[in-house]
């Protein structure tokens, strides 16, 4: 891994490191404001519990990644979609998010669902392995980035997870964030969530479009890995 590491400069290290803590520090934050201002009360266990299964792995798997892989992580970083299509789908992906969050607030504060403790700890679990999910396609594939795009050196990974499906990161997405308003005690968050796959279907299908033009190999791995998401129906 030592070739990955030395292909950020200090001064560039020190640049991730900064924006790292910066966007970090804000998942808390905006996820409070999100539920919290909503619901109209800071006695809100479920949120705090919530936030306690994201941020604490999140910040082994950094830490991780800044020893092994920074470049990985400097992909990351990129936010911003180079097509078209895919931003609009992001934007999307958005809404549907931001609603699946702020909805358990307002659950909350009209008391709309009564979810036992149990079946909110369950849902934390469940989090807790879509992202377990997440980290081991991170693991996997270096190239993993946030937004659309095929690299110079970049190359098709058809092991591992990506032996099953063609997309396993999006089904440790699906699961990570489908139970989440379960685990913020609301059920009725779970509408604006279940749009979610709808929202990642569009972007794969533009997502292969581009794969298929731009990255050496990838056609061939689709007639070797004929599923994209779900193994045996898509």
């Amino acid at each position: 891994m030592a070739d990955k590491k030395s292909e950020l400069s200090k001064k560039d290290m020190k640049s991730l490191i900064k924006k790292i803590i910066i966007r970090f520090s804000l998942i808390p934050l905006v996820l409070g404001l999100l539920i919290l201002v909503p619901a109209g009360t800071i006695n809100f266990w479920q949120v705090y519990v919530y936030i306690a299964v994201l941020v604490i792995p999140m910040t082994f798997v950094l830490f991780y990644f800044l020893q092994k892989d920074p470049m990985f992580l400097e992909r990351r970083t990129r936010a911003k979609e180079k097509e078209r299509t895919q931003i609009i789908i992001q934007i999307v992906f958005s809404v549907v998010l931001l609603t699946g969050f702020i909805i358990p607030g307002f659950d909350k504060r009209f008391g709309w669902s009564d979810i036992p403790v149990s079946i909110v700890i369950v849902a934390d679990i469940v989090i807790l392995l879509g992202y377990l999910i997440i980290f081991f396609v991170f693991k996997q594939n270096s190239y993993a980035s946030r937004i659309i795009e095929v690299e110079k050196s970049q190359k098709v990974i058809s092991t591992g997870l990506y032996g099953f499906v063609r997309h396993p990161m999006y089904i440790g997405i699906l699961i990570m964030y489908i139970p989440t308003p379960v685990a913020l005690g609301s059920y009725w968050g779970l509408i604006p969530m279940a749009t979610l796959p709808l929202a990642l279907v569009l972007r794969i299908l533009n997502e292969e479009k581009v794969l298929n033009k731009d990255l050496p190999g990838y056609k061939e791995y689709c007639q070797k890995t004929r599923y994209r998401l779900i193994p045996l129906i898509w």
